[in-house]
């Protein structure tokens, strides 16, 4: 970030010169570069107005897709979760909009900043998400065991964890002058940002080892479409999200330069692109090839054969074939005082030499005669 440092004043008095700097006080102004810098007025602001109009769009659509859904009781929550990060996104341009007002105002570039390292890890769950969709269907023995199950859960128990010592390492940096905390801080850093990399390309050998090992039995299927688009739709989204996350953790382990000679793969364009384009596009294709549709399961699965619908069917022929089956109670066999269900009688007599119909309703034949 190129934040602007307070320059020392030169004050004299007759027969002395001396200089005097400004007393810093936390949070402290960083001098080293990062991703994108400190965002101007002419550049910045008219390109994060663009993405903020097309988060906003985005973020509608999502809602609105959610609650359709809802309403038909099509339960499918990852589009509230996809609302959530446009809505992080949202808050993240205004707030890049409003430090470019205040470039010298270091709490605002702390919010921007976290806003930016924050709201991603969405995307990254519902890819999971996807992936372990896909991996039951395959695979639905070994997908639905325990062991597995556990995993997926660790991991999103790690993400949180991660997400949180992130934060903290990251606010901690502008309030430390202590070389060894800031080299701790570096360390977190440097951790959450592989470790988000490494879950933005997880679904690749995830999904590509459940294709390759042999099946025992039939795909389940799940949604509509085919089940080779899914595959390849989660494939696409996962590119374009470890796209960004490899560059970002990549440039991160680059040696820091100083803040007035930042590198060229620290321009503002590389922050757009590998940021909220490859986002912009996720959520985009989200859109387009209906997720909520392809990706939807049915409600309360738990185990194999529930994607297809198998074992709901399972139960509703037993379901058929016990009814057929009751025995009927002794009242039903023996007692004369049960109301037999009204029936029709069809009567017709001869008038006129035309044979006229009469229809009564659970009327006795000797009141009909």
């Amino acid at each position: 970030m190129d934040f602007l440092l307070p320059r020392q004043q030169d004050t004299g008095t007759a027969g002395t010169a001396g200089s005097q700097q400004h007393v810093q006080h936390a949070p402290y102004p960083p001098t080293t570069a990062s991703l994108g810098g400190v965002p101007t007025v002419h550049t910045d602001i008219p390109i994060t107005a663009v993405f903020l109009f097309l988060f906003i769009c985005c973020a509608i659509t999502h809602m609105t897709i959610l609650q359709l859904n809802l309403k038909r009781g099509h339960k499918f929550l990852m589009s509230g979760m996809t609302f959530g990060f446009c809505m992080a996104r949202i808050t993240t341009c205004v707030m890049r909009i409003v430090w470019a007002t205040r470039p010298r105002h270091i709490q605002i570039a702390i919010a921007a900043q976290i806003f930016v390292a924050a709201g991603v890890v969405l995307l990254f769950v519902i890819n999971l998400i996807f992936t372990q969709r896909i991996i039951r269907a395959a695979h639905p023995h070994s997908g639905w065991h325990p062991f597995f199950n556990n995993f997926f859960k660790a991991l999103y128990v790690l993400i949180v964890i991660s997400l949180v010592m992130l934060i903290i390492a990251n606010v901690q940096n502008f309030y430390t002058l202590n070389s060894h905390t800031k080299h701790v801080d570096r360390a977190i850093i440097l951790y959450g940002g592989t470790f988000y990399a490494i879950m933005s390309f997880l679904p690749f050998p995830l999904v590509i080892g459940g294709l390759v090992i042999p099946r025992t039995t039939r795909v389940e299927k799940f949604g509509t479409g085919r089940f080779r688009t899914k595959i390849a739709i989660l494939l696409t989204s996962a590119f374009l999200l470890c796209l960004g996350a490899a560059f970002r953790v990549g440039t991160n382990y680059k040696t820091p330069r100083p803040i007035n000679d930042p590198p060229t793969y620290y321009s503002k364009a590389c922050f757009y692109i590998f940021n909220f384009v490859v986002e912009i596009m996720v959520v985009v294709l989200y859109v387009v090839v209906r997720v909520d549709r392809r990706f939807h399961v049915p409600n309360g699965s738990k185990g194999p054969g529930d994607y297809s619908g198998a074992n709901a069917l399972e139960l509703k022929e037993r379901s058929v074939e016990n009814s057929s089956r009751r025995v009927m109670s002794e009242e039903e066999v023996f007692d004369d005082d049960v109301v037999d269900e009204p029936r029709s009688e069809i009567v017709g007599e001869l008038r006129g030499g035309a044979f006229v119909v009469n229809s009564t309703l659970g009327k006795p034949k000797a009141d009909v005669l």
